[in-house]
């Protein structure tokens, strides 16, 4: 997802990592997979690479995961950029990750998915994941810990649990990007406005809807997408 992005950072003069959390890419599993869990190896992650002050870039689950890292670590983000997610305590689940969260339905669904009902299900929704990413993306469920790693991770995303996170964005007062996908089916563009109105006072606040991509927006334009955050973080970055 992110290699034309760290290519375009890198052109820019900015260090970018992009790890695969446990479970996820090639990292291994490191159970329960949980949203808490998640939380907890990101940090992990910026403390042994000896990342200091980030710059936090999330899609998807990693914006969930990122940003309720970055509200327990306000110390340690100088920009925020998320994309086709949400941090809404009166959020809701689209259907197939209401299925994931119900007991004997989710397991029948993750036993069951294939690399080619993977890919299906993945071409339905964006226009640029080819083989290679589908193989990439379908790591997260190779095997059986990895499988039920992803039910951890959608049983424990209850939306409540956001609810004594409201305001700390604003708070943490950094430059922040809400870069999206015109027509993506899970996680709509009202999501970004509402960011932008949330984030209000909060510091430079933007909003970029990239044409013609849904929830994959990377995969979908990412020379676009790329460049879109590049400049973005390459403006906000500390002198």
């Amino acid at each position: 997802m992110w290699r034309s992005a760290l290519d375009a950072l890198a052109a820019r003069g900015l260090y970018a990592v992009a790890p695969d959390l446990p479970g996820f890419g090639d990292a291994e599993p490191d159970p329960p997979g949980t949203w808490e869990r998640h939380v907890e190896a990101l940090e992990r992650v910026r403390v042994e690479e000896d990342l200091g002050k980030v710059a936090l870039v999330g899609h998807d689950w990693g914006g969930l995961i990122g940003l309720r890292w970055a509200c327990d670590h306000p110390d340690q983000v100088w920009a925020v950029v998320a994309s086709d997610t949400g941090f809404f305590p009166d959020g809701q689940w689209h259907d197939m990750a209401k299925v994931l969260r119900t007991p004997g339905e989710g397991e029948e669904l993750v036993d069951g998915i294939t690399r080619e009902s993977f890919g299906q299900l993945l071409g339905a929704v964006s226009s640029g994941i080819d083989d290679e990413a589908l193989d990439e993306y379908f790591k997260a469920f190779a095997d059986e810990p990895r499988r039920r790693g992803q039910l951890e991770l959608y049983r424990s995303g209850d939306f409540e649990k956001l609810a004594p996170y409201e305001g700390r964005l604003a708070a943490l007062g950094v430059p922040f990007l809400a870069l999206w996908g015109e027509d993506d089916p899970f996680a709509p563009v009202a999501g970004a406005q509402r960011f932008a109105r949330e984030r209000a006072g909060g510091g430079d606040v933007r909003v970029q809807v990239i044409p013609g991509t849904g929830h994959f927006v990377y995969d979908d334009a990412p020379d676009t997408a790329a460049q879109a955050l590049a400049a973005f973080l390459a403006e906000a970055a500390p002198r």
